[in-house]
């Protein structure tokens, strides 16, 4: 399947001198999660993610001729350069040499921006990754490959994953599924496919995203780290199977429009992920005392009013709160009233999902 991604071009077709191209991606959160995977950024179990609107990456990639035979890479984070992001982008270019073949013509020069702090607890890797994929598949395309924008999509999730594999997910708007199983049509471990807006209730095309910031520092333990643990975790395979099962399950409550159902099913995989850390061997817990004090008073909130109110959190302290535009009023007058205090130096953003 790999061979479809191979570049047409040829070394003949780099002749454009100096150029630069552009990008934003989004930040995504997934729904059901994926934690662990296999060689070459290959997931263990399908997972399925938001895109956010007001969470995303913006890159532009300047590039220029050369001569030398190796990878050239300057990076420019926020205006400053950060020679220590260039080792990164250059084992990504190692990665997707053979799909990407003038990497080593041009030297390349990426500046970057995120629309939310860094160190925030949003996948920076996720839309970063996505932008800069989105960037080479434009110079490919602007030096003679002509792929269709289906196709360059396509190209571009799949060199977004060599990067950092839930990137494949930011390529696209709306729900991504990414990982190959028997009842998602088109769904592939090599890149992230589209979840069909024809099978998805409306309610869940407005649903707000809060992003409540207990701890905006470095992680104890990377992803990297916690996903190899996985390799050798007592209960890895069955959550493999479970993660595969919630989202074969997910498929007709999106379909329906169930909401408790939805906030049940995405709340009990966001504690899953976080038990299979604790269960690893060694253990880590990326849970602040606060996210759980945050979480309890939101169960309390919504035995109380029956608010639509639910969460789930990424490999790290953050919760995210999901909830319906119908209810968006009063969940977040009791955000700003009660779960703010939760947040280190009060902070949170506001986002949604981008449809």
């Amino acid at each position: 399947m790999e061979q479809q991604f191979i570049s047409n071009l040829s070394t003949t077709s780099f002749s454009i001198e100096e150029g630069s191209v552009n990008a934003k991606s989004p930040s995504n959160i997934a729904l059901v999660k994926y934690w662990g995977k296999k060689k070459n950024q290959i997931p263990t179990n399908s997972s399925i993610s938001y895109t956010l609107t007001n969470s995303y990456t913006e890159t532009e990639l300047k590039f220029k001729k050369k001569q030398s035979d190796n990878f050239e890479v300057e990076v420019y984070f926020e205006g400053e350069k950060k020679d220590s992001f260039s080792p990164k982008i250059i084992t990504f270019f190692e990665r997707i040499i053979d799909y990407v073949p003038f990497l080593k013509a041009y030297k390349f020069t990426v500046h970057t921006h995120n629309s939310f702090p860094h160190s925030s607890g949003i996948a920076s890797s996720a839309s970063g990754m996505s932008a800069l994929a989105l960037c080479l598949v434009q110079i490919e395309n602007n030096l003679g490959a002509n792929l269709s924008e289906e196709e360059s999509l396509k190209k571009a999730s799949f060199l977004a994953r060599l990067g950092s594999g839930s990137a494949c997910r930011s390529v696209f708007k709306g729900l991504i599924e990414w990982g190959e199983n028997n009842f998602i049509k088109g769904s592939s471990d090599l890149y992230g496919t589209k979840y069909p807006d024809t099978e998805i209730h409306e309610v869940f095309k407005t649903f707000h995203d809060t992003i409540l910031l207990i701890h905006e520092g470095q992680k104890s333990v990377s992803s990297t780290v916690g996903h190899n643990l996985m390799n050798n975790h007592p209960y890895a395979e069955r959550r493999f199977v479970e993660a595969n099962e919630n989202l074969e399950k997910l498929i007709p409550i999106l379909k329906n429009g169930d909401v408790k159902a939805f906030g049940e099913l995405i709340e009990h995989e966001a504690l899953t992920l976080h038990a299979m850390m604790m269960m690893s061997n060694p253990a880590f817990i990326l849970m602040k005392p606060n996210t759980v004090a945050a979480l309890e008073k939101l169960w309390e909130y919504r035995n109380e009013t029956d608010r639509q109110l639910y969460f789930t959190l990424d490999a790290g302290a953050n919760i995210h709160l999901l909830y319906p535009a119908s209810d968006a009023l009063e969940i977040e007058i009791f955000i700003e009233k009660e779960l703010k205090a939760f947040c280190q130096n009060g902070n949170y953003i506001k986002d949604k999902v981008n449809f």
